[in-house]
């Protein structure tokens, strides 16, 4: 398959790339600031170049999207806009501009993150944002069922993120383990689901 990947030169997304190809997908790689192709999530005009640019795909899968950690009182008016602008509206425009391009059969594999069913404190843009992409896979799964398949990962704590500001890896799921859950939706027959990513994932 022919997927593109938002995303993929970061942590997450190097994983889920090296993954997908590891199952002979040919994948096509975007970035704010790397890949094949730049893409600023936040800028719908961004997104809809990049998907006239890359033609035509069997799938979409984003690892990307930027939302801003602070308490509610701290958080400003450019804080939450830009919140909901990237990690929202930035995946949300991935799909509506990428069924141009996905061929009937094909699908979209999106992230939130666990945040948005056990926020902490100081994420409360955070676990907004997840929590508005989980619903828009829901909705626009029964929009497109039969055509296309919308699906998200939901990645809790991952272990090198963990060992990057000093933590013990675990509790977290290794990058490696994680990108099995983006592989599974790509090539599996789940609709409008959204998989916790904490654990390696079980057969």
């Amino acid at each position: 398959m022919k997927i593109l990947l938002v995303g993929a030169t970061g942590m997450i997304g190097s994983a889920v790339a090296k993954a997908l190809e590891a199952e002979g997908d040919t994948v096509v790689s975007a970035g704010h600031s790397s890949g094949q192709y730049t893409v600023d999530l936040a800028d719908p005009n961004s997104v809809r170049t990049l998907i006239e640019f890359v033609g035509s795909l069997d799938a979409i899968v984003c690892t990307a999207g930027v939302a801003h950690f602070g308490a509610v009182e701290e958080l400003d008016d450019g804080a939450f806009g830009s919140s909901i602008a990237n990690k929202l509206m930035g995946q949300v425009n991935l799909v509506r501009f990428g069924l141009s391009a996905v061929k009937e059969g094909g699908s979209f594999t999106l992230t939130s993150g666990t945040l948005s069913v056990r926020p902490t404190v100081g994420s409360a843009a955070v676990a907004m944002v997840g929590g508005g992409v989980e619903s828009f896979v829901r909705a626009a799964a029964l929009d497109l069922g039969g055509r296309y398949r919308v699906n998200a990962v939901s990645p809790g704590w991952v272990a090198e993120s963990r060992q990057a500001i000093g933590l013990a890896p675990m509790p977290g799921i290794w990058a490696a383990e994680l990108a099995q859950y983006y592989v599974a939706l790509v090539h599996g027959t789940k609709n409008g689901e959204i998989l916790e990513a904490e654990h390696a994932l079980r057969d």
